[in-house]
């Protein structure tokens, strides 16, 4: 590790995969710091063993040589680096992650404003879910400098099990990442139907979920998503909301590109229908209880 890279890191956003990144972190030998306004989560990054932990990543600026956003939006992602004052409290170079879902737009317009405080940006998006973020699996996405890549390769390193540099360009790593948010979407939605058709079946879930799991049919969000409707627990993981919020942002790239989105536009619809019939912060597989005339394990009719 040379002068050039991260010893200190702020980890902002402590739910399941900042969690899990925070963690990582801490076990790679970092100097983690850890910031949420869930105050439970601050106590377990805090007990396993982070340097300090608070709801204002101000309170140790001049500590940080790289700051890790993982919040939910670009609102987020602008309030917590600007509104706050956080960006001109920062050392001048210190490295920030933005690995929050957000448009190549939004992108490159928090970079422009991180510039004028002598701020680097990594675009960063990541995938994998909670269970390997805890394990330091995480895929990136990623697009910034190579001075980017180079400060923050020891967070990358303890955080991923695949680093791909899309180019040096902001808002590429962002668009990579709401393209596999298209995927991400229709597969849970498709994966919905299919089980919300075997329930009108009457074909026992685990059995089908057994046979898709098993079959050429299956996707990672399959098999992950639909455990989720086989043991009738919807406790938020990814909420619905997120993915009304992120096939919104695939719509709004495809309207830019003027290209066509057919399954993304019914998978968008499905999660909005979810979202309005107040299953918005269940876990993402909700969004199969839209489908009427179908009883669902624990699930009341």
């Amino acid at each position: 590790m040379n002068e050039q890279t991260t010893k200190s890191v702020a980890v902002i956003g402590l739910g399941s995969m900042g969690m899990g990144a925070a963690k990582s972190c801490v076990r790679a030998g970092l100097d983690v710091y850890g910031v949420d306004l869930n105050p439970t989560a601050l106590q377990t990054l805090k007990e396993f063993g982070a340097k300090q932990v608070a709801e204002d990543a101000n309170l140790f600026a001049n500590k940080l040589d790289a700051v890790l956003l993982l919040v939910i939006n670009a609102k987020q992602v602008k309030s917590v680096l600007f509104d706050s004052g956080l960006a001109s409290n920062l050392k001048p170079k210190t490295a920030v992650m933005v690995s929050a879902t957000i448009s190549a737009q939004d992108a490159k317009e928090i970079e422009a404003k991180l510039k004028e405080f002598d701020l680097i940006m990594l675009d960063a998006p990541v995938s994998g879910g909670a269970a390997k973020a805890e394990t330091g699996d995480m895929t990136v996405m990623a697009s910034g400098s190579a001075q980017a890549f180079a400060k923050l390769e020891p967070v990358l390193q303890a955080t991923a099990a695949k680093v791909y540099n899309i180019g040096e360009e902001i808002g590429l790593g962002a668009t990579v990442k709401i393209i596999h948010q298209l995927l991400a979407g229709v597969h849970i939605a498709a994966g919905a139907e299919a089980m919300a058709l075997a329930a009108r079946a009457n074909i026992p879930l685990d059995t089908m979920y057994e046979v898709v799991t098993n079959a050429a049919g299956n996707s990672w969000m399959f098999e992950n998503r639909m455990k989720h409707v086989v043991d009738g627990d919807y406790t938020p993981t990814s909420m619905v909301d997120i993915f009304v919020k992120d096939l919104n942002l695939v719509a709004d790239t495809a309207q830019a590109l003027k290209f066509p989105l057919p399954l993304s536009s019914a998978a968008l619809n499905m999660f909005t229908s979810a979202s309005n019939a107040g299953f918005g912060q269940q876990d993402d597989s909700a969004v199969i209880k839209i489908f009427s005339g179908i009883d669902l394990p624990g699930v009341e009719k």
